[in-house]
């Protein structure tokens, strides 16, 4: 088979394809031929030294996959060959508290990820793919889609009458308008460009600020909201934007943190994070049930992920630069498989 390393953490550049021996499912495993991939900006947090956690070289990167089985190991019921299936982002955590060993099981840092031709996993650690899904848009669910559904379900769920703010147009946030529209809530979104405003709003964004053009966007965002500010906060931004995220919050309301995509960090005001009233709720995307809920929404409400562009297998890197360029909108997808 054939799979990507990175040989050292230096970036895209580093990224090497390899002829590797294919792996054998052992016992309770399943083998998967992986037919698409979805890129987070997790995995380049990790070439650029920007992760908070440990990182490894020479691992295979990439923690969201879909893909068929294509053979089971002893003791394996839950899957046959022939089923399409899609990776949990967390491998063994099913539900309940987060295990211990969450770390070392994390794809792409510690261990072996997904932007491989075969992989053999626990039959534990696979979804089964909705109806009405392709591979490209399944790979989009496990990270991107569990996180923004963890964000926007728990533990008070955003139903009709609430309002959302969602930041940019990454994979998270796009997610999150569409889960918001789909329960009846009223979406604020921002962008650096208006060239991006009515694909927003085509997606079903009832407002949409340009932060560029609105230093003070928080502010903008509490004024569309009546004036009382927005009941959650999809924050995807991290230290150069919980600042805005703390003016546009209710009263009350909730900031769910997730990313940490601005690079500044003026630091926090302890004193008008005390005035919010806000919860703050950090979001490590979320468990295997929560995966199997979102498909189940996605199955029913014939939601489809937003994708920016595929790029074939043998372009990997120039996927990886695609994204860091940050002009995608929706995910960025490599196809392995045909």
């Amino acid at each position: 088979m054939r799979a990507y390393r990175f040989d050292t953490l230096d970036g895209p550049d580093a990224l090497r394809l390899r002829e590797e021996a294919d792996p054998v499912p052992q016992r309770g495993e399943v083998l998967v031929r992986v037919h698409a991939v979805s890129l987070n900006f997790r995995d380049l947090a990790m070439v650029r030294g920007r992760y908070p956690r440990p990182c490894f070289p020479g691992l295979i990167p990439v923690s969201d996959a879909a893909g068929e089985v294509v053979a089971v190991g002893e003791g394996v019921r839950a899957f046959k060959a022939g089923d399409r299936v899609m990776g949990a982002f967390h491998p063994r955590w099913f539900g309940g508290e987060m295990p211990s060993t969450i770390q070392a099981d994390s794809y792409g840092a510690e261990s072996d990820g997904w932007l491989t031709e075969l992989k053999a996993v626990s039959q534990e650690a696979v979804v089964r793919i909705p109806q009405g899904l392709s591979y490209e848009e399944a790979a989009t669910l496990p990270c991107a889609g569990v996180t923004a559904w963890t964000a926007l379900t728990g533990p008070t769920p955003i139903r009709a009458g609430h309002s959302v703010l969602v930041q940019g147009t990454g994979g998270v946030s796009i997610f999150a308008l569409q889960i918001a529209r789909a329960v009846g809530a009223t979406v604020i979104a921002t962008t650096s460009s208006d060239r991006k405003v009515d694909r927003l709003r085509a997606l079903g964004a009832d407002h949409v600020v340009n932060y560029v053009a609105e230093a003070e966007w928080g502010r903008a965002v509490r004024k569309l909201a009546g004036g009382r500010g927005v009941d959650r906060v999809v924050e995807v931004g991290g230290p150069g934007t919980i600042g805005q995220s703390l003016r546009a919050v209710a009263l009350g309301g909730e900031i769910a943190s997730i990313g940490f995509l601005s690079t500044e960090n003026p630091g926090i005001d302890f004193f008008q994070l005390k005035a919010s009233g806000a919860g703050f709720r950090n979001i490590t995307v979320g468990d295997r049930n929560a995966l199997i809920a979102f498909a189940r929404l996605a199955g029913m409400t014939g939601l489809k992920p937003v994708i920016d562009r595929v790029f074939p297998f043998e372009e990997a890197r120039e996927a990886f630069v695609h994204l860091e360029g940050g002009s995608h909108f929706g995910k960025v997808v490599i196809k392995v498989a045909a």
